[in-house]
């Protein structure tokens, strides 16, 4: 069942800011919070699986970030180490370049046909774009649900899935796609406001360029080592949380906060002319954004997937909620 979910890909009214609606889409869509009861318990939180859920539910109880988010040295056990060496030593060499940055970029590793297959998909909605999209007009949400070439090919791709894996230190769970024809236009950001994990840490994403990525179709812009700021959580930003209400689902307020936190430090900002078939790797809370479009009606198609870590509490922090996950 869709559920409100598929509702709100279009709406964006009040009715978005009321825990109720939530709770209403929480119970339609009961099979996909089940195991969250067994995963609550592990984690001492006593607290309906349908009920609101943000980051403030663990003021006090945070845990160190996993070792994707610090490249402490105690974090390399020898069962990570064991693992570590059964990949190629080039990309051990990008694996800790991950650990240092919070990316990591694979050039080329889909080939053409790859690309030109996952791009045909794009190119089918691209004809009535306004009923594929949500209500950024952008985005198509899911894509990988509905379209069995870019789930097979990339979503759920077993050489992402298994460095995925790696890099999380939990088996990554695909759990959503976006699609994009054209470019984002959007502010720098981290997807952990987004899609927020207790532990910290247990959030990451690929994203695949099916075209030449420039200045003119809103090429992609990211900071490195930004995965170490401190993370923005929604109560640092919004005092609208209260038993019937999520907030602002309107996160300019975020992105503000974040704007000035980037200012304060001294990242590079650095700009990503990327190529058809090169795939992108972050760090759950790495800093990214696109770029205005010089030139309007330019497409600049590529796929973005995240995934969370199997037996981790997964949530929306800016909306409150509990992540569906589909297993």
């Amino acid at each position: 069942m869709r559920g409100l979910n598929y509702v709100f890909k279009k709406y964006t009214g009040g009715l978005r800011n009321l825990k109720m609606v939530y709770v209403i889409n929480n119970w339609l869509n009961a099979d996909k919070l089940s195991h969250n009861k067994e995963i609550y318990r592990c984690y001492g939180l006593k607290k309906s699986i349908f009920a609101p859920i943000g980051s403030q539910v663990f003021k006090g109880r945070e845990e160190t970030p996993v070792w994707t988010m610090r490249d402490e040295a105690d974090r390399w056990t020898p069962e990570r180490e064991a693992e570590f060496v059964q990949f190629s030593s080039p990309l051990q060499e990008k694996i800790k370049h991950f650990l240092e940055e919070g990316f990591l970029v694979l050039e080329g590793f889909f080939d053409e046909q790859e690309v030109q297959a996952m791009r045909n998909e794009l190119d089918v909605r691209a004809t009535n774009l306004e009923s594929h999209t949500n209500y950024t007009g952008k985005k198509i949400p899911d894509i990988h649900l509905e379209s069995k070439v870019i789930r097979e090919k990339f979503t759920e791709n077993p050489e992402i899935l298994r460095l995925l894996t790696f890099l999380l230190g939990k088996r990554a769970i695909p759990f959503q796609s976006i699609g994009f024809y054209e470019g984002s236009e959007q502010r720098a950001h981290s997807d952990y406001i987004h899609m927020s994990t207790f532990p910290d840490g247990y959030l990451i994403a690929a994203w695949v360029a099916l075209e030449p990525c420039g200045p003119e179709n809103g090429q992609l812009f990211y900071y490195p080592k930004s995965q170490r700021l401190p993370i923005i959580r929604k109560y640092n930003y919004d005092d609208g949380i209260n038993g019937w209400s999520t907030g602002k689902t309107d996160y300019v307020d975020y992105e503000n906060a974040l704007e000035k936190q980037l200012q304060e430090s001294d990242l590079e900002k650095v700009f990503w002319p990327a190529q058809p078939g090169d795939l992108l790797i972050w760090n759950a809370h790495f800093v990214h954004g696109g770029s205005p479009i010089q030139i309007k009606g330019k497409s600049r198609r590529s796929v973005v997937s995240h995934y969370f870590g199997e037996g981790v509490i997964c949530y929306h922090d800016i909306t409150q909620r509990p992540a569906l996950l589909r297993f």
